[in-house]
């Protein structure tokens, strides 16, 4: 397992890094740049015109070698151990497809808002129920919930899948929120990706191992291009797929509430902007300078790269956390 999971890592980076460098130059050429809203923060301006939809890069690359891995297990007649992580490949190529819609309207409408809301969560929502289906089916989850900290399981039954569709659908959305600036879906994104690894050699669970090598693989590769100052944005495209990935790990695991604490950050820019907008709607007054929550502490006199080490660090504490509640 340490093999496979070294040899899926080192190849997801090294495509990721190779792919960029070859669609960073070719995406400049179509002039595929990102949008600047004009309510952001003023010197974010800077920014536009970036290359965007990068996130194609690192799922090609997972892709192709996710590909070979599962041809080799076919070659070892082993390939059964690779269901649950394909189906969380899915869940992940989907939401990806909706984002890559997403980014194509907003290129051709030359503006920062892509589908309608309501176009994009319905999309999530078939996703994540294709999804819920194809794990139950295939007997990779039941109606049983665990309560971290505990061990209590909570029998749900059809209440399982409004919940686990709430879950999927907000966790993919909190990614998204949360690549708003240079670096920071992928930095938190990698961390929650060690984690899951950490989960897999301690419990011996393969595909799981080789989802989260693909997770870390595709995330430090990005960074080379997308840490501060970002060359590539991934768009909704890859931070749509990160989502999908994460939260199918959880799932894998049958323990789809530890996200909620590792992903800590991913709850705190969904939260943020919640709140903001039901907030403003009700007293016409704002708690934040700007949801989500990273803009806030951009715009009180944070940079970038601090942000960035901090959010990553809160994650890594959650992760802690969410060891201890296992």
């Amino acid at each position: 397992m340490a093999m496979e999971f070294t040899i899926s890592f080192a190849g997801v980076f090294l495509g990721t890094v190779l792919l960029l460098k070859w669609l960073i130059p070719v995406l400049k050429s179509k002039k595929v740049g990102q949008k600047i809203l004009d309510i952001g923060p003023r010197w974010h301006k800077s920014k536009e015109g970036t290359p965007t939809m990068g996130g194609i890069a690192f799922i090609l690359a997972i892709l192709l070698v996710m590909s070979g891995v599962a041809v080799w297990s076919f070659v070892k007649g082993d390939n059964q151990r690779l269901v649950p992580l394909a189906l969380t490949l899915g869940l992940a190529v989907i939401n990806g497809l909706v984002g890559f819609i997403d980014d194509r309207c907003k290129l051709l409408k030359k503006e920062n808002e892509g589908l309608l809301p309501y176009q994009k969560f319905g999309l999530q929502l078939i996703a994540a129920i294709l999804y819920l289906f194809a794990m139950n089916r295939t007997g990779y989850i039941d109606t049983s919930l665990h309560i971290p900290f505990t061990a209590i399981e909570l029998e749900l039954g059809w209440l399982y899948y409004a919940f686990a569709l709430l879950l999927i659908t907000g966790m993919v959305n909190g990614v998204n929120l949360t690549d708003g600036i240079d670096g920071l879906a992928a930095g938190v994104t990698f961390v929650i990706g060690g984690f899951f690894a950490v989960y897999a050699f301690f419990f011996d669970f393969e595909a799981l191992s080789l989802a989260s090598a693909s997770v870390m693989g595709a995330t430090l590769g990005f960074l080379v291009y997308n840490f501060n100052p970002a060359r590539i944005f991934m768009g909704d495209t890859g931070s749509l797929f990160l989502g999908g990935m994460v939260t199918g790990c959880a799932f894998m695991i049958n323990d789809p509430l530890i996200i909620v604490i590792c992903g800590i950050v991913y709850i705190m820019e969904a939260l943020s902007v919640m709140l903001q907008v039901g907030c403003y709607k009700l007293t016409r007054k704002r708690i934040f300078r700007m949801a989500p929550i990273h803009h806030h502490f951009e715009k009180g006199g944070w940079s970038e790269r601090k942000i960035f080490f901090v959010f990553t660090a809160v994650t890594l504490g959650g992760c802690l956390v969410a060891w201890l509640s296992i």
